[in-house]
């Protein structure tokens, strides 16, 4: 029997991150309106829609996936309509009185079973105004579930006018055993527009995932497609796995979605999807991941802070199909960047937390050493694309200034619908085998000569001391010189110090590539970072 765990010192509870979580969706490029308009226009009415998209819904009893696929398709046939506002009364609370009302666990959605899983319903409000509908399938039948009274208790901040009457929902959360036996903890997340969020054994949320991306940081603004609808199939008493179907809609496309989601160790979630476009879809973020990065060994010195590092991820690492792995140290920068990194889908790629000490951060209360990798196995195919990495900058630890999707290279015609797969796994590294050689930190300071210098850490390469002078510092960049390349014994952590200085030569952004050699057989990642003047 699963207890109420509303006591208990859960890993997830922590005054800062669930505060950054609470308002990243509003607030994360609010200083960058390139990144956060709307839709234009333009989007809003649909071009006629084949008659692909017209199929008549199939006959069937019960609830299907199918079902989900037919209503997406007819909808993208229809004008978009915004979905429905949450009561006023909700959306006109203030931050501290939103997080006044919590969920009674004992009375979620299958908390009185003897099931795996629990369902909590969260409330509209604060800055989650639209509301979203959320069923349970149950023997096939859809029930609807509902934010009624007896599911909450207040705070003293609440308005009386909240206070016992059924709440408009804004998504839900499901608890596991994943921590300890026989109590429930909180494992993902789905609220707000397409974000969900979720975290393996021990960990704490830190960054989020979406459904889809579409035109992020182009001039026009960015439109965010939205979960509208949830519907949850209830788990068998003994299952390891729990299935969430969802509709998304947006202007430009509708789309159905199905999760399969495994918590544990490592928490899985295999995505299932059809977009169904109402007009030509031309840039289009596919596995969007989107993360926080304020300062490192790299910028440290631009913020007067008592921590090392504050970040929920340090680097986007990919492996290409040649097989080459790819280590993209994140920046933030002064202003906006962009990064298209490949010319065909990886197989694989993440935004990684590779510092997991609290001494690399010296922060006792946020917690950045537990928080997630998420990690995307795309699916064995060469499609044309980039893999695209926006860099947004940022003062605070507030805002999720960090964006990294697949953006295939076509257009997705309207009318035409495109499905698609991957595996998107929430864990404390990346899954790939050691074979190579990591980058695990840098930093970077003025040399004496005035010039950029740059110290790169190498684990998971453990040579003798007297073998590292066979190891060779490989650097290549777009602009300016490279000198004093030096490779040695970094006995602090078992592996290697490369170090180089940059004379940038009066460039404003430089391109740096780097990789360690053995004669002439590379033995590491390859490292990149974008260095920009000022």
């Amino acid at each position: 029997m699963l207890v109420d765990a509303s006591q208990l010192p859960e890993v997830h509870r922590s005054t800062r991150p669930i505060r950054r979580a609470a308002i990243a969706i509003a607030v994360t490029v609010a200083s960058t309106p390139v990144h956060f308009a709307g839709p234009p226009p333009s989007a809003v009415l649909p071009p006629p829609v084949s008659q692909s998209m017209k199929e008549p819904a199939p006959a069937r009893e019960g609830f299907s996936e199918a079902d989900v696929n037919v209503m997406a398709r007819q909808l993208a046939t229809t004008p978009f309509r915004p979905p429905p506002a949450a009561t006023r009364n909700l959306t006109d609370l203030e931050y501290d009185q939103y997080r006044q009302i919590q969920v009674r666990y004992e009375n979620s959605v299958w908390a009185k079973e003897k099931l795996p899983f629990q369902i909590d319903l969260l409330p509209a409000g604060f800055v989650y105004k639209s509301e979203v509908q959320v069923d349970a399938i149950e023997n096939g039948k859809v029930i609807p579930l509902a934010g009624s009274p007896d599911r909450y208790r207040y705070g003293p901040g609440v308005p009386a006018n909240v206070r016992g009457v059924p709440l408009s929902l804004s998504g839900f959360r499901v608890r596991a055993p994943i921590n300890t036996r026989g109590v429930a903890t909180e494992f993902i997340v789905f609220q707000g527009a397409s974000y969900f969020r979720a975290v393996g054994q021990g960990q704490v949320y830190g960054l989020s995932a979406r459904g889809l991306a579409l035109r992020t940081a182009e001039a026009g603004g960015e439109e965010f497609p939205a979960f509208t609808h949830f519907w949850i199939e209830k788990p068998a008493l003994h299952a390891d796995s729990i299935v969430i179907h969802a509709l998304l809609d947006s202007p430009s496309t509708t789309g159905a979605y199905r999760f399969d989601v495994t918590p544990g160790k490592q928490t899985q979630v295999d995505v299932h999807f059809t977009l169904y476009p109402r007009v030509d879809l031309k840039s289009v973020g596919i596995a969007p991941l989107t993360s926080m990065f304020l300062f490192d060994g790299t910028n440290r010195a631009r913020f007067d802070d008592f921590r090392y590092r504050v970040h929920d991820s340090d680097g986007l690492l990919f492996e290409q199909r040649s097989g080459e792995r790819v280590w993209r140290q994140l920046a933030n920068p002064k202003q906006l960047q962009i990064s298209s990194l490949t010319e065909s889908a990886p197989r694989n790629f993440g935004l990684v937390q590779r510092a997991r000490l609290v001494s690399d951060y010296q922060d006792l209360e946020a917690g950045y050493e537990r928080r997630p990798t998420a990690w995307v196995d795309m699916p064995d195919n060469e499609e044309a694309g980039q893999l695209v990495l926006v860099e947004i900058p940022t003062s605070n630890e507030t805002n999720d200034n960090i964006v990294a999707f697949w953006r295939p290279r076509d257009v997705i015609p309207a009318g035409h619908p495109y499905e698609g797969r991957y595996t998107l796994h929430w864990t404390a590294e990346s899954l790939l085998p050691s074979k190579v050689a990591k980058f695990t930190a840098a930093r970077s300071s003025l040399s004496a000569d005035g010039r950029r210098l740059f110290l790169l850490d190498v684990k998971d390469l453990v040579p003798r001391r007297e073998d590292a002078a066979d190891i060779t510092l490989d650097v290549t960049t777009s602009a300016g010189a490279v000198l004093h390349k030096v490779v040695q014994h970094n006995a602090a952590i078992h592996g290697l110090r490369a170090s180089f200085e940059l004379d940038p030569k009066g460039a404003d952004l430089v391109e740096i590539r780097a990789v360690l050699r053995r004669n002439a057989e590379v033995i590491s990642e390859t490292w990149l970072y974008r260095w920009t003047a000022g």
